[in-house]
């Protein structure tokens, strides 16, 4: 087990605040507080919740883009139709995909932007072209999964990149079934 002299400097390193670490752990903020202060020295069972808090917290920041992503990519070029492409997304169950050409990235098509055309107006002869949306952002595999997940507040997805080559695809939906399960 770890010092518990290093319990501050962990949980800082985590990105925690005693009340986000104390709720984890279950137990009280200000226990936290008199031990990182050294004014109290913890049961062994209060301890040992920290520290396995912590230890498991740890675990999961070591996870990359390369255990997060699906490496099955489906795609769409931008000179397919546009309702060829909905019913690509509908048939696998995608809400969103990239646009390739020639083996590279030039842009994406999601639900969302689909559904603001779509209002827009007569989208029935439209090319996946005339609708897509800048290219989502591109990582190597070893990026973290803070980095992954900090991507995906502003991305629908993340793609995943090896020396050129276009290897996963990382979505919302893949990193929460990550850390709830």
């Amino acid at each position: 087990m770890e010092e518990i002299s290093e319990l501050k400097k962990l949980r800082k390193k985590l990105g925690l605040t005693q009340s986000q670490l104390s709720q984890r752990a279950g137990v009280s903020q200000s226990l936290i507080a008199k031990v990182e202060s050294g004014k109290l020295d913890p049961s062994y069972s209060n301890a040992k919740k920290l520290f396995e808090t912590l230890s498991s917290l740890d675990r999961d920041n070591d996870m990359t883009a390369r255990d997060l992503m699906h490496v099955k990519i489906i795609s769409a070029k931008a000179t397919d139709q546009l309702k060829d492409a909905i019913l690509r997304m509908k048939k696998k169950n995608i809400s969103q995909m990239p646009v390739m050409k020639h083996k590279k990235v030039i842009g994406f098509i999601s639900e969302t932007g689909l559904l603001d055309k779509i209002l827009d107006g007569d989208t029935q002869n439209m090319k996946v072209g005339d609708i897509m949306e800048s290219s989502p952002p591109i990582v190597p595999p070893s990026t973290s999964q803070g980095v992954v997940g900090n991507l995906l507040k502003h991305f629908p997805f993340v793609l995943v990149e090896d020396k050129g080559e276009l290897i996963g695809i990382v979505t919302k939906a893949d990193l929460l079934k990550i850390v709830y399960n």
